[in-house]
């Protein structure tokens, strides 16, 4: 075993004397381009992506021999997976996170060369790269392992499966620009699997000039990303970010990639180290490729910066017309607003004169009050002297009353009886009046409608006879313009067949007779036609005055038919005109008897409200001979009214009328009582009561 480990020591040595000598020449290549650089910069031209571009190649010179290091290490390490040893120093949590960190710096930098030598290829080809470049293919396949790498694997029944499909497919939901890339990576003929969408989704980005823009979305949302990822991965580290810069520098470039034929699916992504190793020979150029250069590079820094201040102006606009909306808004508000406050303001100050109006009524309706409350004092205590008087008087009448009052309680049964009768007939009286006077307007205003169309249709039978009697005489004048027209044309034929034979005997011999008789028969013609033409006229005229007879007949018959109607209509009427002054007489009849029965039971009202009076003031008598049930203080624990309860601030008052106890707000009256001389305190019912009482007998 130690022979062995010493075997891995002394290979690892000669390997890493190897890549250090790889190294110097790589510094001396790198230290070449680099004043070479320089010099095309102080010859006057200068673009700042392909500045940022040369920096990051002049600082990767430096990095370079880390980078070769770290691949020499990736190889060291992948021989060293098969032989796990842990030291006993560290625990195994911080080798696993040493081992991540190595890989991410060692993709960092291959990305990093990758890059660079990517950018060289393209600007000596003229800043256009094809499917075919193994710089391109190189730099492809340094992606597809910075995207791959800690990548979670998804359990199936088949096994396990790695895909970096699923992370890019977020990038369409974060940039809505990026669903054609992804419909046409997904729809394309021959790809299988997931891998090989991801490989095309990154070719067709690459030829957008997008892949900058649409990693970046992806790496800001974290939150998403590790759901794919394992904590560690490149994807999620600051190593992401840096990649994404590194990226940028690739919108130079113009990718023209075929994707048609090419097996995407079954590709081995291998890094193949021989690019990287360069030649010092090889790398001289002429000043001419360098000033083509310079003018490829100026073109393309020149559309991107008309493609930035394009999408700047638009979104200036857009902004500019927001503003403008926002602005024209917050004037119309405050116009509105203005409005608003104008007319608060006006009924501000009809509220306020309404308010003084209010309260000088209100002032008014007090003094009123007062004075009206102090003259039913007044008349109270007079009536209360009268009742007493009464008081004596009544006592005797007492018991003749009651036997008056059971007989009047028997009249008054049978009273409301008759009176509940007639009222029934007075009801049934009256709905037939009401229907029989509303027919009664409705005949009249037929009658009335009948009148004015009879002389309406009158005047227009007179009008239409007038005017059938004049239609005649046109219709008569008319038939003796057309039989003289028939006439005349007949004498134009006659005369047309001698014109004619005349013209064949003498056309051989004149030739100018011809052409004047030629002249007049078009003459002739042509009034021929205007004479067709006018009967044409008169024959449609006498056809619309025709129809007009017929329909002026039809009318006539129709009225004549509403004529009858409304006779028998009248007749009608004047049967119900009958009818009614009949039931007029029945109606006057039964008022008068409803009137005096109406009288009669007024009275025995006014006799029963009497006896009513004087029988509850006999029992307001005995009740104060008698004595009221005067409660206890201990039986009443709140009050009778309000349900209050009684407590040291809320005391117990009796009413001196009824006996039962209050609280001082519900019996805070006072009226002098017959048992008593002077005013006592009542309860607000026995307050009320008292007083209807006293108010009825006075009046």
């Amino acid at each position: 075993m130690a022979e062995e480990a010493e075997d891995v020591n002394n290979s690892s040595g000669d390997s890493s004397k190897e890549s250090y000598e790889i190294l110097e020449s790589w510094q001396d290549t790198a230290g070449r381009d680099a004043d070479k650089d320089k010099a095309a910069e102080e010859g006057g031209w200068s673009a700042p992506i392909l500045s940022l571009a040369r920096k990051a190649s002049e600082s990767l010179t430096s990095v370079s021999g880390n980078a070769l290091r770290s691949a020499a290490a990736v190889s060291v390490g992948l021989s060293g997976k098969q032989q796990p040893a842990t030291s006993e120093n560290n625990p195994p949590k911080t080798a696993v996170k040493d081992h991540m960190a190595v890989e991410r710096s060692n993709l960092l930098n291959m990305m990093q060369l990758s890059v660079k030598v990517l950018i060289q290829s393209a600007v000596s080809l003229g800043r256009s790269l094809d499917s075919h470049s193994p710089p391109l293919q190189q730099f492809l396949v340094v992606l597809e392992h910075c995207l791959k790498h800690a990548l979670k694997a998804k359990k199936s029944f088949i096994g396990q499966n790695k895909s970096f499909w699923a992370p890019l497919e977020l990038v369409e939901k974060l940039c809505p620009e990026s669903a054609d890339i992804a419909a046409s990576a997904r729809d394309l003929p021959g790809l299988k699997t997931c891998v090989g969408r991801a490989r095309a989704w990154l070719h067709l980005a690459l030829m957008q000039k997008k892949v900058a823009d649409y990693m970046k979305a992806l790496i800001e949302r974290k939150d998403l990303l590790s759901e794919f990822y394992e904590p560690g991965a490149l994807m999620l580290e600051e190593e992401g970010a840096v990649v994404v810069g590194l990226l940028v520098g690739l919108n130079v470039i113009d990718a023209n990639l075929c994707l048609k034929g090419e097996d995407l699916d079954s590709q081995v992504g291998v890094i193949d180290f021989s690019l990287y190793f360069k030649d010092p020979q090889s790398n001289e150029s002429h000043k001419d490729d360098e000033e083509m250069t310079a003018i490829l590079d100026q073109k393309h820094y020149i559309e991107e910066l008309n493609r930035h201040l394009s999408c700047t102006v638009a979104d200036l606009q857009a902004k500019l017309d927001s503003l403008e909306k926002a602005n024209s808004k917050l004037i119309e508000e405050m116009a509105a607003a203005t409005d608003r406050i104008q007319a608060l303001e006006e009924e501000q100050e009809q509220l306020r004169e309404e308010n003084s109006s209010i309260k000088q009524s209100s002032e008014r309706r007090v003094e009123v009050t007062k004075q009206d409350s102090e003259v039913e004092l007044e008349t109270y205590r007079q009536s209360r002297q009268g009742l007493d008087k009464m008081y004596n008087e009544v006592w005797k009448q007492y018991k003749e009353e009651k036997r008056i009052h059971q007989e009047l309680q028997k009249e008054l049964e049978l009273q409301v009886g008759m009176k509940q009768e007639m009222e029934l007939a007075m009801k049934l009286l009256a709905k037939d009046t009401h229907d029989k006077q509303d027919t009664l307007v409705a005949l009249r205003q037929q009658l009335d409608e009948v009148k004015t169309i009879n002389l309406q249709m009158f005047n227009k039978a007179q009008s239409a006879e007038g005017l059938v009697q004049q239609k005649n005489e046109i219709i008569t004048q008319l038939e003796e313009k057309i039989n003289q027209m028939g006439s005349a044309m007949k004498q134009m034929d006659e005369r047309m067949q001698s014109s004619e034979q005349g013209r064949k005997e003498a056309s051989e011999k004149d030739r100018d007779m011809k052409q004047e008789l030629t002249g007049k028969v078009e003459a002739l013609q042509r009034q021929l036609t205007d004479l067709d033409k006018h009967c044409a006229g008169l024959e449609n005229q006498l056809k619309s005055e025709k129809e007009q007879r017929q329909d002026l007949q039809r009318e006539i018959h129709r009225e004549r038919d509403t004529t009858t109607q409304l006779r028998t209509q009248l007749q009608q009427v004047e049967g119900l005109e009958k009818e009614l002054s009949d039931l007029k007489d029945e109606k006057k009849q039964l008022q008068k008897i409803c009137e005096e029965q109406e009288q009669a039971l007024q009275e025995m009202g006014l006799h029963l409200s009497q006896s009513k009076l004087k029988m509850e003031d006999c029992k307001e008598v005995n009740k104060a001979l008698k004595g009221q049930a005067w409660l206890k203080d201990d039986e009443a624990a709140q009050c009778k009214q309000c349900q209050k309860e009684f407590s040291i601030a809320r005391r117990k008052h009796h009413c001196r009328n009824c006996g039962d106890i209050y609280c001082n707000s519900c019996s805070s009256n006072e009226l002098s009582l017959p048992s008593y001389p002077k005013a006592v305190r009542v309860c607000d019912t026995c307050h009320t009561f008292l007083l209807q009482r006293s108010s009825s007998s006075s009046s």
